[in-house]
């Protein structure tokens, strides 16, 4: 009973002696914390420097006619971001990207499972086999536009046209001067340039498994393909929430390969957002108007990133 009753005076004594700390000791917490701050101070002025600074700079010049040539800016309010909506070399580069962004996502989701399934297993030279996949994602972007720019080359000296034609006697094809053809190689290219990447991501996940999951369902009679739909799919729903979201936001902001591969043509066949405000920034000096452009494009990119993240993070509880 009396230990009970000193219990509370007991805690009361700790608390106050807490707080009441000799100056050293929280001056010396003190000054820890403060150094902790210091180390953002870096981070916070190349955040301001590299991202802030420029959003300001191009939200500002999407109201005016600047150019980026003359000093002389006039403020012509919403009117670039109607042009913005009426030229057709801008809303054919939406439209490309859009179907990239959504085609490549999806075709590199539905290739890269099955394959990190397949280079789960063991076998023969399995650790030679996986560095071959993941090769392709090793050199730039830019680099593998260029050497399929000449494998797919619609002359009758491309390597493509020249295999079908040997061996079939059939082409040659149009693969990069069809608008149609066109659109369908950027996106091939694009998938066989990052299937391997993603499946290695894949791989990790599955790696992780438990493979007791497995043997229980072996021993309840599951067949591979209940496993794979029942075991597999759900337990890799954040990795492919993780690809997914990747896939998005990079192919939304894409650039490199089908500049390289079709130069945007033909006509604005392969067109992107990206290219359409390099061009009209840069090369037709209407930075006003690429600006626009620009500031629509990231509100957009966030929406949709926001939106995924909403998305897969249901996905995942109701799946997991």
């Amino acid at each position: 009973m009396t230990a009970g009753l000193m219990a509370p005076a007991e805690t009361s004594t700790e608390v106050s002696a807490g707080a009441g700390r000799p100056p050293r000791i929280r001056w010396a917490r003190a000054r820890e914390t403060s150094a902790n701050q210091l180390f953002l101070v870096p981070v916070a002025l190349v955040f301001v420097v590299l991202l802030v600074v420029p959003l300001t700079q191009t939200f500002y010049w999407s109201f005016t006619d600047f150019t980026g040539y003359s000093a002389e800016v006039k403020f012509v309010g919403l009117s670039n971001y109607g042009k913005v909506l009426t030229d057709p070399s801008m809303l054919a580069g939406l439209g490309f990207t859009l179907a990239f962004t959504i085609g490549s996502a999806v075709l590199i989701t539905v290739v890269a499972i099955p394959l990190a399934v397949v280079l789960n297993k063991k076998f023969f030279a399995r650790n030679f086999v996986r560095s071959v996949f993941f090769f392709p994602a090793i050199p730039s972007i830019a680099i593998l536009g260029l050497v399929w720019g000449y494998i797919l080359s619609p002359l009758g000296s491309g390597v493509l046209n020249s295999v079908l034609e040997s061996l079939f006697h059939a082409g040659p094809y149009p693969w990069l001067s069809d608008a149609t053809l066109a659109r369908v190689s950027v996106i091939v290219v694009a998938v066989w340039g990052g299937a391997g990447w993603h499946a290695m991501l894949y791989l990790a996940y599955l790696q992780s498994i438990p493979s007791d999951y497995y043997e229980v369902a072996t021993i309840d009679g599951a067949s591979a393909r209940q496993q794979f739909f029942h075991i597999t799919l759900p337990l890799l729903t954040p990795a492919i929430v993780i690809s997914n979201f990747l896939l998005m936001t990079g192919g939304l902001k894409v650039y490199d390969l089908p500049y390289t591969l079709t130069k945007g043509g033909p006509g604005f066949a392969t067109y992107t957002i990206t290219q359409s405000i390099i061009t009209s920034g840069v090369a037709q000096g209407r930075y006003g108007l690429a600006s626009a452009l620009a500031v629509l494009f990231t509100i957009a990119v966030g929406i949709v990133a926001v939106a995924q993240l909403w998305v897969s993070r249901r996905i995942e509880r109701r799946v997991l």
